[in-house]
């Protein structure tokens, strides 16, 4: 569930902030900007359902999903293919993911 939760929050989160980018940097109505306060409220209503002991183990973790949602916009919307930096940049923050919310807790 954590996953899914992390991939609708990078969705929410990155089309939130392309609301205000379209706004500021491509000349669109001031009007793209309602519905992209509503996609980021509902990007930070999602990371707080992350079963989670802590905020901010949860934020990091999210960072490597959000980073890989970043670069499917950049494709699916924008119409740039990720290069092999992005795509490696990516994995390896797939892995610091992972290592985040799988390693072990303890004293």
């Amino acid at each position: 569930m954590t996953a899914l939760i992390y991939i609708g929050a990078a969705l929410a989160e990155i089309a939130g902030c392309f609301a205000f980018w379209a706004w500021l940097r491509m000349g669109k109505s001031p009007v793209w900007l309602a519905p992209g306060i509503a996609s980021l409220i509902l990007f930070a209503w999602l990371l707080t359902r992350v079963d989670s002991d802590a905020a901010g183990r949860a934020y990091a973790a999210y960072g490597g999903i959000y980073i890989c949602a970043s670069l499917l916009w950049l494709w699916g919307v924008e119409g740039v293919r990720p290069d092999r930096w992005d795509v490696g940049g990516a994995v390896l923050c797939l892995v610091g993911t992972c290592v985040i919310l799988l390693g072990p807790r303890g004293a």
